[in-house]
């Protein structure tokens, strides 16, 4: 009986705890993002505003438009897709935000595998 009242009362603290999502200081600036690719950790730097998102990568840029649905998640689409893969639309969601650091998730919209990352804000 002890063990199970020790458990639901632990289960009532934890189930308080939410996590930081301060997620308006996110909207706009410039952030970068590590990925390991292969057996390399590849930085990707991007700046944002309210409705455009430019990326560099390997020296190239590409730009996608932005439609934020809340203050947390929006919509990335490339604006000059090269390929079929390119032209589906992207969706980001911000989960946790701590310092000048978000973690998020995102998939190709209409899929159901989910990515995750953490990007750092440097401006």
């Amino acid at each position: 009986m002890r063990f199970i009242l020790s458990f639901l009362l632990s289960l009532l603290i934890f189930s308080c705890y939410n996590p930081e999502r301060n997620c308006q200081n996110f909207k706009t600036g410039t952030f970068e993002y590590e990925a390991l690719i292969g057996t390399e950790v590849l930085t990707t730097t991007f700046t944002r505003n309210d409705t455009l998102e430019i990326d560099y990568f390997k020296g190239k840029s590409d730009t996608s438009s932005i439609r934020w649905i809340n203050d947390c998640e929006y919509i990335v689409k490339k604006i000059n897709p090269k390929n079929m893969a390119e032209e589906k639309a992207i969706h980001m969601k911000i989960l946790t935000t701590k310092g000048n650091e978000y973690n998020f998730e995102y998939n190709i919209i209409g899929d159901t595998k989910k990515q995750k990352g953490t990007a750092k804000k440097t401006d």
